[in-house]
């Protein structure tokens, strides 16, 4: 359980911190050719337009819960609609066509379909609804904020040098990554103690059919686990053929991939504790509504 953990622990850190510089540099980029305003305009649509386009985003995405972290804070900096945003947070780790084919091949079609309406449903009436109630007040003054580049158009050691865009990026990069660096390895850490020390067989017991609080249980179980959607859906199946309920380990897939215990720690860099608890509510919710919803109909 010891080597399970450390080699968790290692393939996270490596893996979270090639994808959090990776996807922040191309934001970076990408922001440096598309104006704030267009991308203020677009996420922010009448008629619900923007949340339609957040949601078409989130779906082709292939983003896990703490890559989307950067990107976020790109949408931040951009001010786009918050509502818009939050529709974007839930629904891009659970959508994107690699998890909706894995859905397709280990459960079929009907199940891949009720599960990719569930989240993209649920994601949009989630963003309305926090938008309406305000929630925009528990994002972090400092969120918005970019950080400043050690040295660009101005003088920079007395000598006058000509920015350089590439490195100006990067030294954005590199600093958002220092900030968040202390949650992501802590994050890491707790999730690989879970993953090494939390067998199974243990999970497919709790939450078997037998457990009329399965459904809730697989849900709270997934969230400490930091596990990729495309990783637990082919979990998800063998802890079905070790007795676990479907409702339970539809609950688990979104309750794991949807919010991660390493997520919800580094968001706290950019979100107020409300918030926080807001985020973490809807993906329970979510969880909990689609295992329910999902063993009344199949």
């Amino acid at each position: 359980m010891f080597k399970d953990t450390l080699e968790m622990f290692l393939f996270l850190a490596t893996e979270l911190t090639l994808l959090f510089l990776l996807i922040s540099f191309l934001v970076g980029v990408l922001q440096s050719y598309i104006p704030p305003e267009k991308i203020q305009r677009i996420l922010s649509g009448k008629k619900g337009k923007g949340y339609v386009v957040a949601a078409l985003l989130a779906a082709i995405t292939p983003f896990c819960s703490c890559s989307t972290i950067p990107f976020l804070k790109g949408l931040l900096r951009a001010k786009a609609g918050f509502g818009t945003m939050m529709v974007f947070l839930f629904a891009s780790p659970l959508l994107n066509p690699v998890i909706i084919g894995l859905f397709v091949v280990t459960f079929g079609i009907k199940v891949a379909a009720f599960y990719f309406v569930m989240a993209m449903g649920v994601s949009v009436i989630a963003g309305v609804l926090l938008e309406k109630l305000n929630f925009e007040r528990f994002v972090k003054p400092e969120a918005y904020i970019e950080p400043e580049s050690s040295c660009g158009a101005k003088s920079c050691g007395g000598v006058k040098v000509e920015t350089n865009k590439w490195k100006k990026i990067w030294n954005t990069t590199w600093k958002d990554f220092k900030k968040v660096l202390p949650y992501l390895i802590g994050g890491i850490a707790i999730g690989s103690l879970i993953y090494g020390f939390m067998p199974t067989e243990f999970i497919a017991k709790i939450a078997s059919d037998n457990n009329p609080f399965a459904i809730p249980v697989a849900a709270v179980i997934g969230i400490p686990l930091y596990i990729r959607a495309e990783a637990v859906i082919p979990l998800s199946a063998a802890l079905a053929a070790k007795g676990m309920g479907l409702g339970a380990v539809m609950a688990l897939i979104i309750g794991s991939a949807g919010a991660s215990l390493t997520e919800v720690i580094l968001l706290k860099s950019i979100f107020k504790t409300p918030m926080i608890i807001a985020f973490v509510a809807v993906v329970l919710t979510m969880a909990m509504s689609s295992g329910y919803l999902y063993s009344w109909i199949f």
